[in-house]
């Protein structure tokens, strides 16, 4: 494949530039400049403006509100966002149930949804891991039994990021507990979150934030036109809607935006007497990530090319390696970040270090950048562990 831009490739580039350059809220640019991680009201704003350009639903065909983009332009537009940087579309939105309901959902479903998730007017969040269900999510036992027109839901979710500030979630139920295959007996359904019966309780993860919940069903009625796709067949649904998670989960342009900010808090640190970026060892590690960001990239385009070509819908099992190696190195420049701010990337000292003035950006950005690696830890689990990742190359790929 030829690795250059086009011409035209470029001038869309320097048009996404242009449009975040002249467009991101100016408090939102800075927060997150400084390392921090968007606000729910962030996110809403920044989508909004994007979907009123008609950008918001990147993934999307024109005809359901997106774009129209090629697979390249995607990519583009994902990296140039994150490297701004600016909130990401919410992917519940945008790269999940929007691509699963174009694909599999009726038209009443694509009527109702789509529009609201392209401009964030509804929040969705993804009801798939359980307790005893989270690498082997074929595992999951929250059921959903039929009573009329309605099923009847039972059972308790974990890890469910952003429930606390959703509109509806899309669940994973079992409809069929005695399948011969565990996969054939799970649906997939559309739940309000303000229906009766839903208890969401906030789980607060390592980095001190709230991220993550649990989500408790008790006899939850779910109309049954809500559910997409055929009854028993959720699996297939859902291994599309993870092959789209996959693909857009490697987050390169975040990679490259925390290198960039820990290269710039470099030139204010001192080691030795001068300033840490002029140091050879640290320049040896930046390069080595620059060098495998540029790999991830290569095989980024790879991958999506090959999957805009496909014309059966079934995302490339190579998605798998984005999703390995780009969360890697999502850990690995977030590290780089914490070890450049050394005692100010830790609170206890940061309050010390603020009464010998030391610069605020670079004692925040340093704190910021903390957080960010705590949290980072999970990235090698969440849309699918990365050993489970491994097992899928091995047998999609290499046929072993």
């Amino acid at each position: 494949m030829d690795l250059a831009f086009t011409p035209e490739e470029i001038a869309f580039r320097d048009e996404v530039r242009a449009f975040i350059r002249d467009n991101l809220p100016t408090d939102i640019r800075d927060r997150m400049r400084l390392g921090h991680s968007p606000r729910k009201e962030d996110t809403v704003r920044w989508q909004r403006i994007l979907n009123k350009k008609g950008w918001a639903a990147h993934s999307w065909p024109k005809e359901y509100g997106g774009p129209g983009w090629s697979a390249i332009q995607r990519m583009i537009f994902l990296q140039e966002n994150q490297v701004a940087p600016a909130p990401e579309t919410l992917s519940f939105n945008t790269t999940m149930i929007g691509p699963v309901l174009i694909q599999f959902g009726t038209e009443a479903q694509k009527s109702r949804f789509l529009t609201r998730a392209a401009n964030l007017d509804d929040w969705w969040c993804q009801g798939f891991s359980e307790p005893g269900a989270g690498s082997d999510l074929a595992a999951l036992k929250t059921s959903a039994k039929r009573e009329g027109d309605h099923y009847i839901v039972n059972g308790q979710k974990i890890w469910t990021s952003t429930a606390h500030n959703a509109d509806w979630c899309f669940v994973l139920v079992r409809t069929n507990p005695g399948a011969a295959k565990r996969q054939e007996g799970i649906s997939f359904l559309l739940v309000d979150m303000q229906t009766p019966g839903i208890t969401v309780r906030p789980i607060i993860s390592i980095d001190g934030a709230h991220h993550l919940n649990e989500v408790f069903f008790d006899n939850v009625k779910v109309p049954v036109h809500m559910r997409v796709y055929e009854e028993n067949r959720g699996w297939d649904v859902a291994k599309y809607l993870l092959g789209n998670e996959r693909t857009g989960i490697a987050r390169l342009g975040k990679s490259k935006e925390r290198v960039k900010a820990a290269k710039e808090m470099a030139r204010e640190v001192r080691f030795n007497g001068k300033p840490l970026i002029e140091d050879g060892t640290f320049r040896q590690r930046v390069a080595q990530l620059e060098i495998d960001m540029k790999a991830l990239e290569i095989t980024q385009y790879r991958v999506v090319s090959a999957y805009a070509k496909q014309r059966d819908g079934r995302p490339d099992p190579l998605s798998s390696v984005l999703k390995v190696k780009g969360t890697e190195l999502l850990q690995a420049t977030t590290e780089l970040a914490v070890d450049v701010g050394g005692p100010m990337a830790m609170p206890v000292w940061a309050q010390e270090l603020a009464s010998l003035n030391e610069p605020d950006d670079l004692l925040e950005a340093a704190s910021a950048a903390t957080g960010s690696y705590l949290f980072l830890r999970a990235a090698s689990i969440y849309g699918g562990t990365n050993e489970i990742q491994k097992n899928i190359l091995t047998k999609a790929v290499l046929r072993l």
